[in-house]
């Protein structure tokens, strides 16, 4: 976990700031700056920017997860490993450009009812699926070179930075909105620009092709694991946008503005998740190629505990300060309350089972879990339709959360049952304990005239009655680690 640690502590450092910063563009700038409907646009083709790059990156970066230990070769420019990532996703790239072209029309005509200002902008999906596909394919194999962090704090910091940037000139009139988006699908093409910049500058960059090292079982392996990673790694995002875009088609555009800022809040639970679980996937793997069971064993529990540590103490925090939050938002944004409580709770419910996907989805198993991703897919499509005309924006939280966690029983019954992996103890007990007496203290506290004054009131008393006896009961060592030495840099303890 020595790996998983480091990286994972400046890779979370970069998501607080991007929680920093996607909480000041989506909970608060856009809400108060632009209408519901130009909210939803933003939203919405960001999410089809995301699910169509999914599919066109073929599944290679399940391929660069799960193989690229066996190209690794510095002399050799890992055997061409990174000129076939870029050939596959040019590859892809022509498909969903061809096939956005076909179903243009169609797509038209479904859309232009409840969702006229997208059809306005459809074209600029082009240009994010391409610089999607590419960051994908790229981050992916800066990782599988042990360097998480680069593409955390690209996604994360800059490409948020940008944006506010962004919503600033349009706020001053610098800019209309046409402009604004234009500026917005800039800011998130640049990191992909940036990452291929600094590959150049570190010499990782090589564009050899070694295609002698391909024999008919490595292309056999690539195969495989690419369409399944392709169908894995569609049928996670569809789980993630589906909400999204069902809303959409089946309420309009101004309830997608909601949905998503709400949405936005409730996601953060998981955020601390991201810069843990992508490195995972390579020491994963490599655990797996060296059939070490033990350290499989360790990834998982340790993730367990310490993601839901943090998941509980996120949860607890802004369920705590849900009045608060609606002092931030829009009172027209008041429909989303529930939408928070059922997304925050759908995250930590997935945080606290860990790494099972980087540990399933790395193993010889790879293929199960796609099958339970198919399954889930099509529930969370039922779910939605059932849900959404019966409880509006909230039923597809609802749904969303019932499905993640479907999936997350699916993946430990799996575990369990083939491997012998069992990650829970009365450890998780003792911590649902904290964190219930914690958050039952705080609500009991009076609200405060100020509601800024009351979030930092608030916050503070719940994470010194939660993170106190959760350090001296040392129920996490690896937060117990990093908290010492926290705590030696301050020069508290020796």
């Amino acid at each position: 976990m020595g790996i998983i640690v480091n990286q994972s502590v400046k890779g979370t450092i970069y998501t607080y700031i991007g929680v920093a910063l996607g909480f000041a563009t989506t909970g608060i700038l856009l809400p108060r700056i632009y209408s519901t409907d130009q909210v939803g646009l933003l939203k919405i083709i960001v999410a089809y920017a995301a699910l169509v790059s999914q599919f066109g990156t073929l599944g290679f970066n399940g391929v660069t997860i799960r193989l690229f230990p066996f190209f690794k070769d510095q002399k050799s420019g890992h055997h061409g490993f990174l000129s076939l990532a870029l050939i596959t996703g040019m590859v892809g790239f022509l498909l969903t450009l061809g096939l956005f072209l076909v179903f243009k029309n169609w797509f038209v005509d479904f859309s232009s009812e409840k969702s006229a200002l997208l059809i306005e902008y459809l074209n600029y999906l082009i240009v994010l699926i391409f610089f999607q596909i590419f960051f994908t394919l790229l981050d992916g194999y800066y990782t599988a070179l042990l360097n998480s962090i680069h593409g955390t704090f690209l996604r994360e910091v800059l490409q948020r930075i940008l944006i506010i940037i962004g919503i600033g000139l349009f706020y001053f009139n610098w800019i209309n909105f046409h402009q604004f988006v234009i500026f917005y699908i800039a800011s998130m093409a640049i990191p992909t620009i940036y990452i291929t910049i600094t590959l150049l500058k570190e010499k990782q960059f090589p564009l050899t092709t070694d295609f002698s090292f391909l024999k008919k079982p490595m292309l056999t392996s690539i195969g495989l694991m690419a369409l399944f990673s392709v169908l894995n790694g569609f049928s996670m995002l569809i789980i993630q946008t589906v909400d999204t875009i069902m809303v959409n088609g089946m309420i309009g555009l101004s309830a997608t503005g909601i949905y998503s800022v709400c949405f936005f809040f409730g996601i953060m639970v998981s955020l601390p998740a991201r810069s843990i679980l992508k490195i995972a996937n390579i020491v994963s793997a490599d655990a797996w190629k060296n059939n070490n069971l033990a350290a499989i064993r360790n990834i998982y529990e340790k993730s367990c505990m310490t993601l839901f540590i943090i998941g509980l103490i996120m949860f607890l925090g802004l369920w705590a300060n849900i009045d608060n939050v609606f002092q931030i938002l829009k009172p027209e944004y008041l429909p989303g309350k529930w939408v928070i409580f059922f997304i925050g709770l759908g995250s930590l419910i997935d945080m606290s089972t860990g790494a099972n996907s980087s540990i399933l989805g790395s193993s010889k198993y790879y293929k199960v879990q796609t099958v339970f991703l198919v399954v889930l897919v099509m529930l969370l499509i039922l779910n939605n339709l059932l849900l959404i005309p019966l409880f509006g924006i909230t039923g597809a939280a609802i749904g969303g959360a019932v499905s993640l966690s479907i999936l997350n029983l699916l993946r430990y019954l799996f575990l369990l049952f083939k491997f012998g992996l069992q990650p829970f103890n009365y450890k998780f007990l003792i911590v649902s304990g904290i964190g219930i007496g914690a958050y039952l203290i705080t609500a009991l506290l009076p609200p405060l005239p100020n509601f800024i004054a009351d979030i930092f009131v608030r916050s503070s008393i719940l994470s010194i009655l939660f993170c106190l006896p959760i350090y001296l009961l040392k129920l996490s060592p690896d937060i117990n680690e990093k908290a010492d030495e926290v705590l030696r840099m301050l020069k508290i303890k020796n």
